[in-house]
């Protein structure tokens, strides 16, 4: 399979790393929460905040009955490791009907064991699990250089995970978009503020049906 071909995922980690949190403040209380966890691919890096995926879905889901709500939690340069001890105390604040985790892609590009990766998002879904919260894994790609080993194995946490642990998956957040220089930024990293919705519809596919 053909993915992300000459293309580097850094969300981040190359563009100063961690960030200021790119949180929207809780709304009224909706009946639904979406809680988003994540690194500048969801933190909109480098374009209007109300451009980003995370915004986009909050505006679709304030025009859903009954009323949603999403809640932007991620940092440019998270790590699996720092957002599994930041959510404990997100999860209380927020009490989300789902968690859509986005991380991995710092990690992978830091060339950390994969183990640890695993073992982050795995004790995340189990959180979340454990207070009754729908997870949504949101997969990444890492460039070639990487070699196939190291980004098979990253690719295969996402897919075993989604599998043993009963969650929701995208395999690639940038599916469609990645490759396509017309809808990335400069730096060849992160999307264009015109192609955040095609974001938003590919994370839309599978998170649509975690809400019924």
């Amino acid at each position: 399979m053909r993915r992300c071909l000459g293309w580097m995922m850094c969300c981040g980690l190359l563009l100063g790393g961690i960030g200021g949190a790119v949180a929207q403040s809780a709304k009224t209380p909706a009946v639904r929460t979406v809680l988003v966890l994540g690194d500048s691919l969801s933190a909109a890096h480098n374009i209007p905040i109300e451009s980003g995926w995370v915004s986009l879905l909050d505006a679709r889901l304030s025009n859903m009955v009954p009323k949603a709500a999403a809640v932007n939690a991620s940092i440019s340069g998270e790590t699996s490791l720092s957002g599994r001890n930041r959510l404990p105390t997100l999860l209380q604040k927020y009490h989300p009907s789902v968690l859509v985790i986005e991380l991995g892609a710092n990690d992978g590009l830091q060339g950390l064991p994969l183990s640890a990766l695993r073992d982050n998002l795995s004790a995340m879904i189990d959180a979340a699990q454990k207070a009754k919260i729908r997870v949504l894994l949101l997969g990444i790609e890492l460039p070639v250089n990487y070699g196939p080993q190291y980004r098979d194995g990253l690719r295969a946490i996402y897919a075993d995970l989604a599998r043993t642990k009963h969650t929701a998956l995208v395999p690639f957040l940038l599916e469609g978009v990645a490759l396509d220089p017309s809808k990335m930024q400069d730096d060849g990293l992160h999307p264009v503020a015109s192609a955040e919705p095609q974001v938003l519809d590919t994370v839309w596919t599978q998170l649509a049906p975690l809400l019924k």
